[in-house]
């Protein structure tokens, strides 16, 4: 059977000329193996191929054929139509992993980038040359250091407003413990990250974050009395809230330095935001609840393993209520009451704790014990933050008891000798 004639590559037109070389006798049989890099005995095979089919017989039999492990065509098309309309947006790795997962179509990342590069769809990211720098080591074991931080983004992409991002990772392994979405970087979404660990984990050792104002107070000038006597400045109700933990603050003093989570920050923003565009999320709720799902897949895929396997987390404390709330001193006035954003609450006169929780209520606390509960009158909104401060009102002192004198059955008259006899006198 005679093949068809197809065009030889230069390997081959090399082949060609040393055969005919051969034939003609200008070369012997190893001079011919050597020049084509090949064993006589496959020389011999070549010749006696070549004197049958001539130029033809060089040419693999494979050419023109299709590959038997090759991938349908009209697969093909499906991904590069899922890759421009469904998952646009999304990079080639997420991409991967979204067909699987959502389409069932199981392919390598390089099958999908070669054929995304032949149809000339661009890349979403393009990756940055590696710097060098030295890497801190990790912590050996899971619990010991968390880092957390706040992202601020327009994570609906337009659809809906300005998030940010409140999460917590572990240094050890880099599993993203605890995260929410917050209309503004607060304390209170600090507070609800942290529960998530305490609830899902434990107690952390340490926790590293930056110079936030929640986490240190940043107020300048002179301290004030009572900042001078304890010999300390006032705590944050983040700071409280570590101090009643036992979880000691580590601050950094660069973005590099916690750069673990802004590592993180740059993933979630790739990955988190292309996925909320899948679904179509346009409110906090609907991002939240994607949240959840993502981090699932997430720490599956990212987080490793540390070097020590037994955690260092400590045991949940009790009371939870008790230690993520508000707190504020102040102390009862005369009348019992305690004023607290212009409500009035009545109980016994002491020195009190008022908390105010995350569902609108207050509780007054005295010793650990609670006094009284009050429903806030606050209009619906954020509640309101800041360090916690002291504001003791002066307690008055208790006037002396007076003795009432007996009264008087006929008018008072002054004395003879009275000042102002004196002077009238005088006058008359």
């Amino acid at each position: 059977m005679e093949r068809e004639r197809v065009t030889l590559s230069a390997g081959e037109q090399r082949r060609v000329v040393v055969l005919n070389h051969l034939e003609k006798g200008a070369v012997t049989l190893g001079e011919a193996a050597g020049l084509l890099g090949i064993s006589e005995r496959q020389v011999k095979r070549l010749r006696a191929e070549y004197r049958q089919e001539g130029a033809a017989a060089l040419v693999h039999g494979n050419r023109g054929r299709r590959p038997a492990n090759s991938v349908d065509l009209e697969l093909a098309r499906r991904v590069l139509d899922l890759a421009q309309t469904t998952y646009q947006g999304f990079n080639r790795q997420h991409l991967t992993e979204m067909l699987a997962e959502w389409e069932g179509i199981c392919l390598s990342r390089a099958t999908v980038d070669r054929w995304l590069r032949t149809a000339r769809v661009p890349a979403v990211r393009k990756r940055r040359p590696a710097k060098a720098h030295h890497r801190r080591d990790r912590m050996a074991q899971e619990g010991c250091l968390l880092q957390v931080d706040g992202s601020r983004h327009d994570w609906l992409e337009g659809r809906g407003p300005y998030l940010t991002l409140v999460g917590a990772i572990d240094d050890a392994t880099g599993l993203v413990v605890g995260a929410t979405f917050r209309e503004q970087e607060d304390a209170q979404g600090y507070f609800q990250v942290l529960r998530q660990v305490l609830v899902s984990k434990g107690v952390p050792m340490a926790l590293y974050s930056d110079r936030h104002g929640i986490f240190v107070k940043t107020k300048k000038g002179e301290p004030s009395l009572e900042e001078q006597l304890s010999g300390r400045r006032q705590l944050t109700q983040m700071g409280r809230l570590l101090g009643e933990l036992q979880v000691e603050l580590i601050l950094a003093r660069s973005p590099q330095a916690k750069g673990r989570i802004e590592r993180l920050w740059g993933t979630l923003q790739d990955r988190l935001s292309s996925e909320l565009r899948l679904q179509s999320a346009a409110t906090m709720e609907m991002a939240n609840q994607v949240l959840t799902r993502h981090l699932t897949r997430h720490n599956r895929q990212f987080a490793v393993l540390a070097q020590d396997p037994e955690p260092a987390w400590r045991q949940q404390p009790q009371h939870l209520d008790q230690l993520f709330c508000f707190k504020f001193h102040r102390v009862v006035a005369l009348d019992h009451t305690v004023r607290f954003q212009g409500q009035v609450i009545d109980i016994p006169r002491a020195r009190v704790e008022v908390q105010q929780r995350f569902d609108g209520s207050l509780r007054i606390l005295h010793d650990g014990h609670c006094l009284a509960t009050a429903q806030s009158q606050a209009v619906a909104g954020p509640l309101r933050l800041g360090s916690l401060t002291t504001s003791e009102l002066p307690v008055p002192r208790p006037r002396p008891h007076r003795q009432k004198l007996p009264q008087r059955s006929t008018p008072w008259k002054p004395a003879p000798s009275h000042p102002w006899k004196a002077a009238w006198k005088q006058t008359g």
